[in-house]
C-alpha cells in the first residue's frame, strides 16, 4: 500500500490523499459503504460503481460464520464471490465480539464466542482473524481488537487496550507471515483506550511503533454525546503520524464525517445510510426526511431538488412514500441508493473545498443547512 497526501486545507487539519491498494486507486477522504454479509443490502455492485465506490467494507465475522471460509475459498476469494473488483476492507470482527457482550469471553490468548446463527461456540484469536481475512482476500485488514463501551471504567478500559496491544504484535507477525506467501493486503492496527485521554495515547503511540500501514481509530461512536465524540477524536487524530491513513470506524452521518475529514481522517464507514434507507428516512441538503410522513403523500418533488442522483432524477417523494408504506421492497432499494450517493458527493465536496482552502467555510454552511429542516 501506497498513501500520498496530496492537499491540505490551510484553516484545519483537512487532507486529501491518494490510496494505492491491490485492486486500484482510492482518493481520500473517503466513506466506505458497508457490506456486511458480502454485499451492501438493497444495493448491486453495478450501483456502487455507477456511484462511485472504490472500496467497500465487509465483516469478517459474518463471513466466518456464513458462508464460511470454505467457501469464499473455493469461490477465489470474496472479491470473485460477490463479483466486486474494486477494493474490499474488512474489520475483524472485534466490534461485533464486542456487541455480543452476553456470549463472549476475553481471554489473553483470543476470544471465545457464541454464534449469532446457531449458537455455536466459536474462538478467534489474532492470528485467525488474519488468516481469515486473507482467505477473504482483503485489501485492508483490521488487526483482532477489544472494544468498550461509553462508561467503562477505567480498569476495564486499561485491561482492553493492553490486550489489544498485545493482540496487535500477533497480528502483525502473522501478517508479515502471510505476505511472506503472497498475500498483498494490508493491516492496520487500531487505537483503543475508550475516553480517557492517557489510555488512548499509550495506545496510538503502540500502534505508531507497529509500523502498520495505516491506522483506525477505534471505540468511538459507541454511545458517548456528540461533544465527547469530537473530543476524543481530535484528541486521537492529533497523536498520529501524518504519514499513515487514518480510518475512524463506525461514522456515516454528514455531521460525523465532516468533524471527522476537520481532524484530519482519511477514512469511515458505516451501516446507517443504507440502515435508514430501508426504513424510510432519506437525506436532503435540508437535514433527514422522513418518507411516511402524509405530508409527503401528494408531494411531487424529488427527495432534493439539488441532487443529480438517478433517484431523484426519475422519482417523487410522493411515490417513494407509497412504496414504503406497501412495503415495496423497491423502496429500500431506491432510498439506500440515494443515501449512499448523497453522502458520496459530499465527501467529493469536501475534498474540492479542501483543495481550495475553504473547507471550514464549507462545512459551517452545509451543516447549517442540514439543521434547519430536520425532520
Amino acid at each position: 500500500m501506497i498513501f500520498t497526501v496530496n492537499s491540505r486545507d490551510s484553516s484545519s487539519s483537512a487532507r486529501t490523499g491518494l490510496l494505492k491498494l491491490p485492486h486500484g486507486a482510492v482518493s481520500t477522504p473517503v466513506f466506505m459503504p458497508v457490506g456486511t454479509c458480502g454485499t451492501v443490502k438493497a444495493i448491486t455492485v453495478d450501483d456502487l460503481i455507477e456511484i462511485g465506490f472504490e472500496i467497500i467494507l465487509s465483516n469478517t465475522y459474518h463471513l466466518y460464520l456464513r458462508p464460511g471460509m470454505d467457501v469464499i475459498s473455493a469461490s477465489g476469494g470474496l472479491h470473485r464471490f460477490m463479483a466486486w473488483d474494486r477494493n474490499l476492507l474488512t474489520d475483524s470482527g472485534g466490534f461485533q465480539v464486542f456487541s455480543l457482550a452476553m456470549l463472549r469471553k476475553v481471554l489473553p490468548e483470543g476470544v471465545w464466542f457464541q454464534s449469532h446463527i446457531d449458537g455455536s461456540r466459536q474462538f478467534f484469536s489474532p492470528e485467525k482473524a488474519v488468516e481469515a481475512q486473507c482467505v477473504i482476500g482483503s485489501d485492508i485488514q483490521m488487526q483482532l481488537d477489544v472494544c468498550t463501551a461509553w462508561g467503562a471504567s477505567y480498569r476495564d478500559s486499561e485491561e482492553a487496550m493492553v490486550i489489544t496491544g498485545e493482540w496487535l504484535g500477533r497480528a502483525k507477525s502473522a501478517w508479515e507471515d502471510k505476505q511472506g506467501k503472497g498475500y498483498k493486503g494490508s493491516l492496520f492496527s487500531i487505537v483503543q483506550g475508550n475516553f480517557f485521554p492517557d489510555l488512548r495515547r499509550r495506545s496510538a503511540e503502540a500502534c505508531a511503533a507497529s509500523g502498520t500501514p495505516g491506522i483506525a481509530i477505534g471505540g468511538l461512536s459507541v454511545g458517548e454525546p456528540p461533544e465527547v465524540f469530537a473530543e476524543m477524536l481530535a484528541l486521537t487524530s492529533a497523536m498520529l503520524p501524518e504519514q499513515k491513513p487514518r480510518y475512524v470506524m463506525g461514522i456515516g452521518t454528514p455531521d460525523y464525517i465532516l468533524e471527522a475529514v476537520g481532524n484530519g481522517i482519511d477514512m469511515f464507514d458505516c451501516v446507517t445510510p443504507t440502515r435508514e434507507g430501508r426504513n424510510g428516512r432519506v437525506y436532503t441538503r435540508q437535514g433527514p426526511l422522513s418518507l411516511k410522513k402524509s405530508e409527503n403523500m401528494t408531494d411531487f418533488s424529488p427527495i432534493d431538488k439539488e441532487c443529480g442522483c438517478k433517484v431523484c432524477r426519475q422519482y417523487s417523494r410522493a411515490y417513494l412514500r407509497h412504496l414504503f408504506k406497501s412495503r415495496e421492497i423497491l423502496c429500500s432499494m431506491l432510498a439506500s441508493y440515494h443515501n449512499l450517493f448523497f453522502l458520496n458527493q459530499l465527501v467529493l465536496d469536501a475534498r474540492r473545498a479542501i483543495e481550495e482552502g475553504r473547507f471550514i467555510g464549507f462545512k459551517k454552511d452545509f451543516l447549517f443547512r442540514w439543521g434547519t429542516n430536520n425532520k
